[in-house]
């Protein structure tokens, strides 16, 4: 008696493994708080979304709390303005949008009426408006224009270094992603995107490196992955990113505690994370571990049809051959891969199930196909 080896088996039937990367939305958000010339939050204030690079206008108005946002803008640079009795009171030109987290523009008309009164001083001394504000309040209104100016400058040295990582994780320069979103995290320690995104980063860097060389990127990997869910636990992508990078360390435990907690914040989507997981530890020769991590990824999605073929190649290394050349497979394969064919009858692993289905059994349920199939062809001895 001799039983398949999980290398042959892939050899023979010519079987591959597919699993996603993650992907970052195209769209991006502006919000922001806005206070009335009391100080105050001003409700019902109408704010103007304006595209200047191409055209596009929205509108959105405050809440009681006088905060708006709105969502679902494409990526571009914007004038916001708020208008009070159908009258601009305030705007802010060159506002470009990001990825992630959005992008805040705020409004305070009680600094835009004590601007109001700078400029009209500055105008000539004798003007009445310039001989009523003290020094003090001449004094206020430079460090608020101060204070502004330096949290615009900060905002867009941010943006422009995330972009920037941005464009060369696009491109898998990784040495280059990395030394930007390292910048941005710096401008803002606070950023959960930045975080996800440099982990992100360290993990393509120690993919493209030999064995010996990624264990110290993978920790880096790890170490903002942590940032991001300090900031922000309930993310489940990140739970699940992290447990990718934590497989790829040999971290299984850590790995399974990660990609259970994804599963449990967003359990729509727990078959994925578990096939995830699968997938990693596969690659990395941890077939037992895998077989598990596919069942659970059944478990949570029955119809996961990846898992289900997954498994059934998995059980194809079970099985046993006789002297004569008699396949006997381990219990369950066969379903496996009819499972698979049951719901993705023309998916990318069906032509390498029925192939399976044929040495093992003889024949292939024609149902299974949505053209008329050829006369089965009995199994070799």
């Amino acid at each position: 008696m001799s039983r398949f080896s999980w290398r042959h088996l892939l050899l023979v039937l010519g079987l591959a493994l597919l699993f996603g990367a993650p992907s970052f939305a195209q769209t991006s958000a502006i919000e922001g708080d806005v206070k009335g010339e009391n100080g105050q939050p001003l409700a019902n204030a109408q704010i103007l979304i304006e595209r200047t690079d191409i055209k596009g206008n929205y509108k959105v108005k405050t809440d009681r709390r006088g905060h708006y946002f709105h969502g679902g803008l494409p990526l571009g640079i914007y004038k916001v303005s708020i208008e009070i009795d159908g009258k601009t009171a305030d705007q802010v030109g060159n506002v470009r949008t990001r990825l992630g987290d959005p992008t805040k523009v705020e409004f305070n008309l009680q600094e835009v009426k004590a601007r109001g009164q700078a400029a009209a001083a500055g105008i000539e001394v004798s003007n009445d408006a310039g001989r009523q504000m003290s020094a003090e309040q001449r004094k206020q209104i430079e460090d608020v224009t101060k204070k502004r100016a330096e949290q615009l400058s900060k905002n867009k040295a941010l943006n422009d270094a995330f972009n920037a990582g941005m464009e060369s994780l696009k491109t898998k320069n990784y040495d280059a992603a990395i030394e930007s979103l390292n910048k941005a995290a710096e401008f803002d320690p606070k950023q959960t995107v930045v975080w996800g995104n440099l982990a992100e980063a360290y993990s393509g860097l120690a993919a493209s490196k030999p064995a010996a060389e990624q264990p110290p990127l993978l920790a880096k990997a790890a170490e903002s992955y942590q940032k991001a869910l300090e900031l922000k636990p309930d993310d489940a992508a990140t739970h699940n990113n992290y447990g990718l990078a934590l497989a790829r360390s040999g971290k299984f435990a850590e790995a399974q505690q990660e990609l259970s907690k994804a599963a449990e914040l967003d359990k729509p989507n727990a078959g994925k994370y578990f096939f995830n997981l699968g997938a990693i530890l596969v690659n990395t020769g941890h077939g037992d571990e895998a077989y598990e991590s596919f069942k659970k990824a059944i478990e949570a999605d029955p119809n996961y049809a990846d898992a289900h073929y997954q498994i059934g190649v998995y059980l194809l290394s079970k099985a046993s051959v006789t002297a004569e050349g008699k396949i006997t497979p381990a219990p369950g394969t066969t379903e496996a891969f009819q499972k698979y064919l049951e719901l993705r009858p023309t998916g990318p692993y069906a032509e390498s199930a029925k192939g399976s289905l044929q040495a093992l059994t003889g024949s292939v349920e024609t149902q299974f196909s949505t053209k008329p199939a050829a006369p089965a062809k009995k199994a070799k001895k």
